[in-house]
């Protein structure tokens, strides 16, 4: 049977898989994108990651929260400050522009504005990772 720990280890793992996925091939195949059709990829897009990303971070920040209150640590800490780092990129930065691409503002500033705030969120995630591997 798996243990928390070993859990929290695959969730941290899924999202820096995902994330180095989208930021180093999917984010910069938006510029590639056939403009006529781009809107309804990306929305095609991100209403299917949405569904491997969302129970991700819905499972992992209360997870690492619980942890980090059950073993206070410098790990677990800095770990879940790099998470909820993570969310206010994610829904402060990420999301609105997503949003503004699905209502049809595909401008490359758009796209290259997502591919560079993305770096924050995947060095912080991968972070997140490192850190749980340490903590206990």
């Amino acid at each position: 049977m798996i243990d928390i720990h070993e859990l929290r280890t695959l969730l941290d793992f899924g999202m820096v898989v995902v994330l180095w996925l989208v930021q180093l091939v999917i984010y910069p195949s938006f510029l590639t994108c056939d403009p006529a059709r781009f809107v309804d990829w990306h929305r095609t897009y991100t209403s299917r990651v949405a569904w491997v990303i969302i129970p991700i971070m819905f499972a992992q920040l209360p997870l690492t929260a619980w942890l980090t209150w059950q073993h206070p640590n410098a790990a677990n800490l800095s770990a879940l400050t790099a998470l909820l780092a993570c969310w206010a990129f994610t829904f402060g930065v990420s999301v609105p522009l997503h949003r503004k691409i699905d209502a049809g503002d595909t401008s490359a500033k758009n796209v290259v504005r997502l591919i560079r705030t993305n770096w924050p969120r995947t060095f912080l995630w991968t972070l997140a990772f490192l850190l749980g591997l340490f903590a206990s």
